[in-house]
């Protein structure tokens, strides 16, 4: 195993879980597919390298930490942009820590007490705000950073206390990406971004217009909630983890799991009621929204265009959903053969692909998929959820299964399996996961 002096990044959106209480499931599912698309880019164009997405919380690693704590810059300024044109109850607000030291690093995880610190700053960090420990502002570019003291903290697990800093708001002179830039008077400053664009600025330029897509797409979710009718609880049941977080891992989950309530159901019920006159041009701005918000690179496009083709046309476009699958990142390719086998019908081989993105790499958007599965219409592609998030022991999964267990889904005692053998009871599937889960 090597090591490696890395930065280390912890993000989280604040009232996550009170969020995703009060909203549907599509509704969480398009709230963290616009964070997403939000923050994703500004970590990769200051080098950083995306370690976990579990739910709303980011580990990311940084070889610079100046770097790092740009990036944190540059996304709450971004935020602040896109939430600018979103009621409150709409906007996206984050908590960004950077922590620097060596750490133990595996393909797919890091490992050590820096990881640790991280998590632990970020749990005392405030919205809007980006918080570093005392290890970067020793290391990183003062004349490119501006700093604040915030204290020094006793954090759980960790031994003696831990100095803290913080970016204070603008206006402010440092060394800026423009050789021409003047501090804005006073009253242009009131209605700059809370960190002036100083970040923002060196790479919003060269940024994918994905990113950008976002604020529309987050638009038209907010048309679409504001026309539906209907309230879901969504969530998961809370398992509190007691023990100190060993990896970057469980440092994620433990943070996770301790901020939820402890009996959020997954059962979801929503009524949609009356479109009235202007059901065909909200029906056309979502979809514009979806788009943009979902374009998810050449491959998932492909995927999509696999999905609306007629059968004279299928197997060209699957042809080539499959070679721009191979030009993704190996981490993700797994994901994306699953979603090409769910657009052609073969659910089967889609929860395969699923299952191996989940067991290989560790891969969040196949954990979140597979668990949607669990409430497919088809009740063999419920029992074959289960029976793969049982087999990877998904804690996650939790609350959908003891949901499936107590209530089951539609077509309970038909013809079950893919192979049509049997009767299907996916009821008993989720049972039988559940044992194969972590105690409580």
């Amino acid at each position: 195993m090597k090591t490696a002096n890395l930065a280390i990044v912890f993000t989280d959106i604040k009232g996550f879980t009170e969020r995703t209480s009060r909203q549907t499931l599509e509704e969480n599912q398009r709230l963290l597919q616009v964070h997403e698309a939000l923050l994703a880019p500004l970590f990769k164009a200051f080098g950083g390298r995306i370690i976990k997405s579990i739910g709303d919380a980011f580990l990311v690693t940084f070889e610079s930490p100046t770097q790092a704590v740009l990036s944190g810059i540059a996304i709450q300024d971004r935020l602040w942009h896109h939430n600018r044109q979103l009621v409150e109850d709409e906007q996206i607000h984050v908590r960004v820590a950077v922590n620097v030291g060596e750490v133990r690093v595996e393909a797919n995880d890091i490992f050590g007490e820096p990881v640790n610190i991280a998590a632990r700053v970020e749990g005392i960090t405030d919205a809007d705000e980006v918080f570093f420990t005392e290890a970067v502002y020793l290391s990183m570019n003062k004349a490119e950073v501006p700093s604040q003291e915030v204290g020094s903290f006793d954090l759980k697990g960790i031994p003696g206390k831990i100095r803290v800093f913080r970016v204070p708001r603008a206006p402010y002179r440092v060394l800026a990406p423009a050789p021409d830039a003047v501090l804005p008077p006073p009253e242009e400053a009131a209605l700059l971004p809370p960190f002036g664009n100083l970040a923002l600025a060196r790479v919003e330029a060269n940024l994918d217009l994905g990113q950008r897509a976002a604020a529309v797409g987050q638009g038209a979710v907010a048309v679409g909630q504001r026309a539906a009718a209907g309230a879901v609880a969504v969530g998961q049941r809370a398992t509190v983890l007691g023990k100190q977080a060993r990896t970057a891992t469980d440092a994620l989950w433990a943070r996770m799991y301790a901020r939820l309530p402890p009996a959020i159901t997954t059962k979801v019920s929503s009524t949609v009621a009356g479109w009235g006159v202007c059901a065909g041009l909200l029906t056309v701005v979502l979809l514009g929204g979806w788009v943009l918000v979902n374009g998810g690179g050449p491959a998932m496009r492909a995927i999509r265009d696999v999905e609306g083709a007629s059968s004279t046309e299928k197997a060209a476009r699957v042809n080539e959903a499959k070679r721009l699958i191979k030009l993704e990142e190996a981490d993700q390719r797994a994901y994306l053969s699953g979603r090409l086998e769910e657009a052609q019908g073969n659910m089967g081989a889609a929860v395969v692909h699923y299952a191996a993105a989940v067991r290989k790499d560790n891969n969040g958007r196949a954990e979140s998929r597979l668990i949607s599965l669990l409430k497919h219409e088809q009740c063999g592609v419920r029992s074959s959820a289960a029976t793969a998030v049982g087999g990877l022991r998904l804690e996650s999964a939790r609350g959908a299964l003891e949901s499936l267990a107590d209530d089951g889904g539609p077509n309970e005692g038909g013809a079950g399996g893919f192979l049509g053998l049997g009767t299907c009871d996916s009821k008993q599937a989720a049972a039988d996961a559940l044992k194969r889960l972590p105690a409580n």
